[in-house]
């Protein structure tokens, strides 16, 4: 019977991931959740089809306090396979600093490198950007594991150092701590309501450089004052 309950190393593993994604939360506690919403054997197929108020009413309501971008966040990656660091396939394109006048620099918490789907203090990679209203590039893949050795005292400080040469994040959750040493480094933290593709992150992203930046993007963006002022008139108008 025990050999039937043994979880496989994927479903651990994304059980453990899933619970970093969650606040206060540790993977046996998580554990104990799924167990209570799905019951032993825990499989893949179970795991796809718990929904987000069958998650959070599992264990007398563990869960119920939760901010929905982490429950969000915490179901997509039991439901994912695992993307273990160095598994994202993208490729880079080149870039110098000049090539793209009034761009941004973005970076997308991302665990699949196709969505933001990553909490800030547990997700495998940042993916950065360059992005202007006509033109994207990935610029770097910046994986967020900590170097052997590397002594690391605050890890929120440590990840929001490797995003600092950004002007935004995009991330499905993030806690209040982080987020104030992100905005301390001068970087603008998004959260999501919901796991969206990094491309259409992008496109309305675009969208907003293109009509009307507000003024924190267009001063970013190298835009002079007259012309925020005059985006700002068109904006109202």
């Amino acid at each position: 019977m025990a050999g039937q309950n043994a979880l496989s190393r994927e479903l651990a593993l994304r059980i453990g991931l899933a619970a970093r994604a969650l606040p206060d939360t540790d993977a046996k506690s998580l554990f104990q959740v799924l167990i209570d919403c799905v019951s032993l054997p825990i499989t893949e197929k179970k795991l796809i089809g718990i929904t987000p108020q069958s998650f959070k009413e599992a264990l007398g309501g563990y869960l119920s306090a939760m901010d929905e971008s982490s429950v969000q966040a915490a179901l997509h990656i039991l439901k994912q396979p695992v993307e273990t660091p160095g598994t994202i396939k993208q490729s880079l394109q080149d870039y110098t600093e000049g090539d793209m006048p009034r761009s941004v620099r973005i970076a997308c918490a991302s665990n699949d490198g196709i969505n933001v789907d990553g909490h800030f203090g547990s997700c495998s990679h940042f993916l950065i950007y360059q992005v202007s209203a006509d033109e994207a590039r990935l610029i770097d893949m910046r994986d967020t594991v900590t170097p052997a050795g590397l002594d690391v005292e605050d890890k929120n400080l440590y990840r929001a150092r490797l995003i600092q040469d950004c002007q935004v994040i995009y991330m499905a959750s993030v806690g209040g701590p982080a987020a104030a040493k992100i905005v301390k480094l001068g970087i603008h933290p998004i959260k999501l309501t919901s796991i969206d593709p990094i491309a259409e992150v992008i496109t309305q992203l675009q969208s907003v450089i293109d009509c009307a930046p507000p003024p924190w993007l267009a001063k970013v963006m190298g835009i002079e004052a007259s012309n925020r002022f005059r985006f700002e008139w068109e904006a109202q108008g």
